[in-house]
């Protein structure tokens, strides 16, 4: 009963985060209207905002118009609902959970919107940062100077990039955002987990970057949304770090 719960509330809050994710970077309030169709403005009914179920129910459509309705919506909600469940598998239903919880939700937020605007919310990224810190002195094995340590090191990092590439080009090579956000992952995870999401975002970036030169479909001057790939390069340290970790010096370590 407890992960049916947890489920249908990930499932309810996805279709919240969908709303933060379409009108923050667009300025809009978050309350106020009512959901509506973003191509003919008609308000959407209850049972038409179903998570999941009204999209498949519609065919992916406005019941009014008739106009493709996002695939992010259903994929939003679908993957918040499937976080919240693994995270209850390692939390229960516990302090630690709820905080994981939060975390998950703004990385949610944070990489779907540079995912498609290029842009990581101070709205989002602050106040994480802050709840990271104060966070930090309720854990135990943790506390501040690891928060602190860990904010310092990603978003140091990051800045110590975008100082030299404006440097050397005269131009942005990273955004304030992305330091930003480093500072708030750092917090949450501490300087080794936030060292692992530096390198497994970068990986999967040049991966990424390579994959799209290849098949000539950008030049050498676009630019990806790194946010979006540490947005679960943060999530996957945060879950599975210590044993990445542990798994990578145990192969330089000498056999007994």
């Amino acid at each position: 009963m407890e992960k049916i719960i947890i489920f249908l509330f990930g499932l309810a809050w996805g279709s919240f985060l969908n709303v933060v994710i379409y009108r923050l970077p667009r300025g809009k309030s978050l309350i106020y209207p009512p959901s509506s169709c973003p191509h003919c403005g008609q308000r959407i009914r209850w049972f038409d905002n179903i998570p999941i179920i009204s999209f498949l129910w519609l065919k992916g459509k406005c019941r009014f118009c008739q106009r493709p309705i996002s695939w992010v919506y259903p994929l939003v909600e679908a993957l918040t609902a499937g976080l919240f469940l693994l995270l209850n598998y390692y939390f229960g239903l516990s302090f630690s959970f709820f905080a994981a919880a939060t975390f998950t939700t703004a990385l949610i937020i944070l990489g779907f919107i540079d995912f498609f605007h290029q842009l990581l919310p101070h709205e989002i990224t602050l106040p994480l940062f802050i709840l990271s810190v104060i966070y930090s002195l309720f854990r135990s094995g943790f506390g501040l100077r690891q928060a602190l340590l860990g904010a310092a090191v990603g978003g140091g990092f990051l800045f110590v990039v975008y100082a030299g590439y404006f440097w050397l080009r005269k131009k942005e090579g990273l955004g304030i955002g992305d330091i930003m956000m480093m500072l708030a992952v750092g917090a949450f995870l501490g300087w080794r987990a936030t060292i692992l999401t530096l390198i497994l975002a970068s990986f999967a970036g040049a991966l990424v970057g390579i994959t799209l030169l290849l098949m000539r479909k950008r030049n050498l001057q676009f630019a990806l949304p790194f946010g979006s790939f540490l947005a679960p390069a943060a999530f996957v340290s945060f879950l599975w770090g210590n044993a990445i970790i542990s798994w990578y010096l145990g192969l330089f370590s000498l056999p007994s």
